[in-house]
């Protein structure tokens, strides 16, 4: 069984392998969690980021840390949100899957995870939250890993321990 963990705070506190960036499909950098972190990591991971580019959602890239405290950095594309009749749910739950398999490929024992999709895409927290505890609970790569879920807005921290507190 994984262990799950709430973070309240900054994606980039987390003591953790790997964080995940909710990236737009250039992985150029943006707004929110993509831009802090390619803020803090610097020009590097913008030019790692180029060659790795497009990133169609659901899907995962991965760049090294570059100088932040994770040793590696997984990208992903959420999906927008367009009223729940276009996939996105899937496309969402395939954001937490391939992170999770490739976590796994590496032999690495914990990741960060933002609230993907919650933000400038629109995705509705409670709803995300219920699919990232789900997949993250269930997916046969998350057996013996600790999946942190950092959550800096109380929008998403509550909708997030909420989906926790549902599992049985």
């Amino acid at each position: 069984m994984p262990r799950l963990i709430l973070h309240a705070g900054d994606l980039l506190e987390v003591d953790t392998d790997v964080i995940v960036n909710a990236a737009n499909s250039s992985l150029l950098g943006g707004g929110g969690v993509d831009g802090a972190i390619h803020r803090a990591a610097g020009p590097a991971l913008k030019e790692a980021c180029r060659l790795l580019a497009p990133c169609p959602p659901g899907e995962v890239r991965v760049t090294e840390g570059f100088g932040l405290a994770p040793r590696l950095i997984f990208h992903t594309v959420g999906p927008i949100w367009q009223g729940g009749q276009r996939n996105e749910a899937d496309i969402l739950a395939n954001c937490y899957r391939n992170c999770l398999g490739e976590l796994s490929r590496r032999g690495l024992g914990r990741i960060a995870f933002p609230a993907i999709s919650t933000g400038a895409y629109g995705y509705p927290a409670a709803a995300a939250a219920r699919i990232a505890v789900m997949v993250c609970s269930r997916h046969p790569a998350a057996q013996g890993k600790d999946i942190v879920f950092a959550a800096f807005d109380p929008q998403n921290r509550a909708a997030l321990a909420s989906a926790m507190n549902a599992l049985p």
